[in-house]
């Protein structure tokens, strides 16, 4: 078989530079296939207030920032867009009347959507005339909406409960679900569920050996699913003046990973634990996340025929 070099990267949450830094990593990177493993859409709505002189505001993290005119005000949404936030420009009217839950949700979910068709539609442009093949699927976070776009796409994979051929040798399965989290998001599932979507994507596979597991959430009791400790009220535990750190991984990904034993496992879902650990036989891989930064962290994975040729965690 020719080369296969991967680019995985994961959790970029609506961040617009990480985005165009994941379709340019193709050609930057050299590589002919692009992973995305899951929490692909933003948290959350920043209003930007028009004021009477031409002005425009925004309470960005607890800041105030102003912009005077058109060009600052374009700067400023691009940080914003950039932080992966989406900037909604709109007046004192309508903010007071986006203080009610239902209104808000809706403009969410209205400015997650057409933001994803944008980037589909770059991404179709940009792609429809290479040899990259291209796979994205939702996390835990993403709505389900998200999906119906995704496979409307002319160049865009989502592969998720499906089993798909990367090249002749290796096959991928793909589950974008966590194991339930304390902020109960749209695509939290219990462990058992989880156990059966695996089992079911597992018996079709060929060749289990030489396979490819991208599960968005890591297996419980790594190093790749250290997250801050949480008490009942979501606030972090610290101990001896430090943040106190807890395994949030999934059992059900652990067993399924000691059991199939695949050649590689992708994941994501906890920002901080970057790295690579090994289960058996299977290399595991959790790039990390810093897409408030602008920051593309992912990793190249060049395999060959069995096995792997290399591997490298990168950042840009």
């Amino acid at each position: 078989m020719g080369k296969t070099r991967i680019f995985f990267t994961t959790d970029i949450h609506g961040s617009e530079h990480c985005f165009r830094k994941f379709l340019n990593a193709a050609k930057f990177y050299k590589v002919n296939t692009l992973i995305v493993g899951g929490d692909i859409t933003g948290k959350m709505v920043v209003p930007i207030l028009k004021n009477e002189d031409g002005s425009v505001q925004a309470q960005i993290m607890g800041k105030e920032r102003i912009a005077k005119n058109e060009k600052e005000a374009a700067q400023l949404m691009n940080f914003i867009s950039s932080m992966g936030f989406y900037p909604y420009v709109t007046t004192r009217e309508e903010m007071e009347r986006l203080k009610d839950p239902q209104k808000l949700e809706e403009l969410f979910r209205e400015l997650v959507i057409n933001t994803l068709k944008n980037w589909v539609a770059l991404a179709d442009e940009r792609l429809k005339n290479s040899d990259v093949k291209c796979f994205i699927q939702l996390g835990n976070d993403d709505i389900p909406e998200v999906a119906e776009i995704l496979d409307r796409s002319e160049c865009i994979v989502n592969p998720e409960e499906k089993v798909v051929w990367i090249d002749e040798h290796h096959e991928m399965i793909s589950a974008g679900y966590a194991n339930i989290t304390p902020w109960k998001c749209p695509r939290d599932l219990p462990e058992e569920e989880l156990e059966k979507r695996i089992e079911k994507m597992a018996s079709k596979v060929d060749n289990l050996e030489n396979a490819i597991f991208n599960f968005h959430c890591p297996p419980y009791g790594t190093e790749l699913d250290l997250a801050p400790e949480i008490d009942e009220n979501l606030t972090v535990i610290m101990k001896g003046g430090k943040i106190s750190l807890t395994h949030v991984g999934s059992m059900a990904i652990r067993k399924a990973i000691e059991k199939y034993q695949p050649l590689i496992s992708l994941h994501g879902h906890i920002h901080e634990s970057r790295g690579i650990y090994r289960l058996g036989k299977t290399l595991c891989f959790n790039p990390g996340s810093e897409y408030t930064e602008g920051i593309l962290r992912g990793v190249i994975i060049q395999l060959k025929e069995k096995g792997l040729a290399s591997y490298q965690l990168t950042s840009g």
